[in-house]
């Protein structure tokens, strides 16, 4: 095919990172307008004695260097310590009705939000309103409702220990177990598969078992735009010799070659190290398969070795001693042919044979995983695959080897780890009784899924959000939309503006809230406040800026000031926990052991690590061994024949929903997202060409149409049969049925579809 010139679409020929990583900051920095602060906040990022990154949970090393961030954390920085306000005179000039024609990026764009503010539905405008009169109404709000289980509170990954903490101790004093989280959207396959196969629901990889890894397998996930500082943990394994092996639809730059801005000489001379030794891209949804197709390869292996005399592939002293479940997975590892597995992955079965020679002569073998996994109706499959895989050889629980999977929002991990979660345990419940004297529902709430179900069912009628933008993160739009429009009450603590907002309730309040890169003062001074990253480190963050904005709060005082609104019999002593977080600390530690010495730990420069059992091989399952378990057949789309399989995708200018810019480098997009990625010769076989204006629908002949309209095809390097959308544009397209029945996960990155020229 010979592609036509089509405008902001082109190629990106040069490594990840480099001089284009540091144009970028200092273009992000420029944009926002406060240069002095922005940079002084950067040097300070992820230092010892500074601010944690509000983008990703990618852990800090132990010697930091002198500045230790990524393209995309100081994007995120520049977006949050930037001089643009979002005032009440700016609300004044507009209404909601305009500002919902606005584009995502320029909502966001306007600023930092300054003062708190109240739906009028008469002006239909947001007008400004006390903190106490916000509160009051909130209180009065929830007490209103006929049963707590008609609240709904969401919380967002970037939210603190400490908030979180305070958090779902409001709520369940409140009396409900309502926590849909942004975890519900990306890693719950991992908090759901996890527990079954070793007990614990997190990864068991330290940053150092990067430094003795034989192999690092990358399924998945793209560092290059979503955790960018991994980059530098790949570019040491790939120094040493060690193998990275990446297995991705899309062929990404931060998976191929990276240029360190941390050292001068890559810099200078523009030399990139070459990263993944072996790169192949799969089907969208091709990752059980490929994974199946390994485990028959090590069989295989250990078979052939053994008849020859030689030693043991699989370990099978760990099996027996540590596991239970191989005969069941052998058996279906066996009863899958290799034909299925070619079909359904996109790969030969040398390639796959390939992939498991490199596994089976690795002695020690991480795997990382990223949404990719984890974002499909069989998520919790495919999570639990990795699992098996990596029991095999033993690959848990000793150095340089473990699972990895690899978390988003920057204290996503944390605020499970402290409470957020709609399937309480009865240790956290028991511990909440012991330490604040009053016993917390034990019936099971609301995930993401069931709770948008239940707004738009009308069986609950109020949202708190305590940050983030839950109504675009969710899949569709046209269900989840008008189901927040029918609220009577909608709470959003947030730092900017964004189109949930917008979504207006009955009585809608935005409560304008710090930031991490901020100084927060309370009642005994300055305040440090705690974070895990995705390796249970658990690390101090302190801000250093000046607050935008005199009337800001935080998010723990909020919290708290919610909670005496609402609660006039509480029998927590919320201003005492807000004055000094060193008590809230002591709350947490009292109520999980896990923090013991909580307060002590953390004046450690880098924190310290939570306890986590399968490191040290102890399996937290029934039996105590960790599990083999077997998922039968591949996936179960019901898609015809002739449908492609769509994966939504993040731009490089992006952060979960929030937009920095119009630019994906990497991709060599520039200035537009109305775009599709599709492989050339699924275009050629249905009539279209590179830039073409094209629909495309759900393939889902019994249900409604959802289709994106107007959006033009780009011919690019991903196999037949699949293609790729930026997300949260391409949620028309993903019903809200369509999730994951164990996790709840909706299924982003497995949408059948079909195309054709625009209508």
């Amino acid at each position: 095919m010979v592609k036509k010139k089509v405008e902001g679409v082109g190629e990106y020929q040069s490594a990840a990172g480099g001089w284009g990583a540091l144009r970028a900051v200092a273009d992000a920095v420029r944009s926002q307008l406060a240069v002095v602060d922005e940079t002084r906040g950067l040097l300070t990022m992820n230092q010892p004695t500074g601010f944690d990154c509000p983008g990703c949970a990618w852990p800090d090393p132990k010697h930091t260097s002198s500045f230790e961030f990524c393209e995309n954390g100081a994007k995120a920085v520049a977006w949050e310590a930037t001089a643009k306000r979002t005032t009440p005179e700016f609300f004044a000039q507009h209404t909601v009705s305009e500002l919902w024609e606005w584009h995502d990026h320029a909502l966001e764009n306007q600023g930092r939000l300054t003062h708190p503010m109240a739906y009028d539905a008469a002006s239909d405008k947001f007008l400004p309103i006390s903190w106490e009169d916000a509160m009051a109404r909130i209180g009065a709000g929830l007490r209103a409702l006929p049963d707590p289980n008609m609240a709904e509170f969401y919380t967002s990954g970037r939210c603190s220990n400490e908030a979180a903490f305070l958090y779902q101790l409001f709520v369940r004093e409140y009396g409900t177990n309502n926590f849909p989280d942004c975890s519900n959207m990306c890693h719950e396959a991992t908090s759901v598969g996890l527990p079954k196969s070793i007990g614990i629901g997190k990864g068991t990889v330290t940053l150092e078992d990067f430094d003795h890894a034989d192999a690092v397998f990358c399924i998945g996930h793209n560092p290059g735009t979503n955790h960018p500082r991994m980059l530098n943990t790949l570019r040491a394994c790939a120094k040493r010799g060690a193998a990275i092996v990446s297995i991705n639809p899309l062929r990404e730059r931060g998976l191929e070659r990276f240029i360190s801005p941390q050292h001068p000489s890559e810099m200078l001379t523009g030399h990139a190290t070459k990263l993944s030794s072996v790169y192949y891209q799969i089907k969208v949804g091709g990752d059980l398969a490929v994974l199946k197709g390994m485990m028959k390869a090590v069989v295989a292996l250990d078979a052939e070795s053994r008849a020859a005399g030689g030693p043991d592939v699989l370990d099978r002293a760990f099996i027996a001693e540590h596991t239970e479940g191989i005969e069941g997975l052998l058996a279906d590892l066996d009863a899958t042919s290799w034909q299925a597995v070619e079909a359904s992955s996109g790969l030969t079965r040398a390639e796959i044979e390939h992939l498991g020679r490199i596994y089976a002569n690795a002695k020690s073998v991480i795997i990382n995983y990223g949404m990719g996994i984890t974002q499909h109706r069989q998520g919790v499959a495919n999570v639990q695959h990795i699992a098996n895989l990596l029991l095999l050889r033993g690959n848990l629980g000793r150095p340089g080897a473990g699972i990895s999977p690899l978390r988003g929002h920057s204290n996503v991990q944390g605020d499970r780890t402290v409470g957020i979660t709609e399937v309480p345990n009865d240790a956290l419940l028991d511990g909440i009784k012991r330490v604040f004297g009053f016993d917390p529902p034990r019936a099971h709430g609301h995930d993401a899924v069931a709770s948008v179900k239940a707004i738009r069912d009308g069986r609950s009628k109020a949202l708190i959000a305590l940050g983030g933008n839950l109504a675009v993160a969710m899949p569709d739009p046209e269900v989840t939309y008008p189901a927040m429009r029918s609220l009577d009450l909608a709470v959003h603590i947030a730092t900017k503006l964004n189109r949930s907002h917008l979504l207006t309730a009955k009585e809608s309040i935005i409560l304008p809230c710090l930031g991490r890169t901020e100084v927060d003062i309370q009642a005994t001074g300055k305040q440090l406040v705690t974070v895990e990253d995705s390796m249970s480190m658990v690390h101090g963050s302190r801000g250093g800026l000046q607050p935008a904005s005199e009337h800001l709060r935080s998010e723990a005082r909020v919290v708290a000031d919610m909670a005496i609104a609402t609660l006039p019999n509480t029998k927590v002593d919320w201003l005492d926990l807000v004055a000094d977080y060193n008590r809230i600390r002591d709350a947490i530690e009292s109520v999980f052991p896990a923090f013991e010495n909580y307060n002590e730990r953390i004046k450690k420069p880098g924190g310290f690590r939570l306890r986590n059992a399968a490191s040290e091989r102890e399996w937290l399952t029934e039996s105590g061994k960790a599990q083999f378990l077997v998922f039968p057949g591949f996936y179960e789309d019901g898609s015809d024949q002739h449908a492609l399989t769509l994966t939504t995708l993040r731009s490089h200018d992006q952060y979960n929903t929030t937009i920095y810019g119009m630019n994906d480098r990497y991709r060599g997009i520039t200035g537009r997202r109305d775009i599709v990625f599709v492989n050339a010769d699924d275009l050629v076989s249905r009539g279209l060409a590179h830039g073409d204006v094209i629909d495309v629908v759900l393939d889902a002949p019994n249900g409604p149409v959802r289709a994106m309209r107007g959006v033009t095809a780009v011919a690019y390097d991903i196999p037949k049969g699949s293609i790729a959308v930026y997300y949260p544009e391409a949620n028309v397209l993903v019903a809200l049925d369509a999730h994951d029945a164990r996790s709840g996960t909706p299924a982003y990155k497995s949408v059948p579809v079909k195309i054709a020229a625009a209508a």
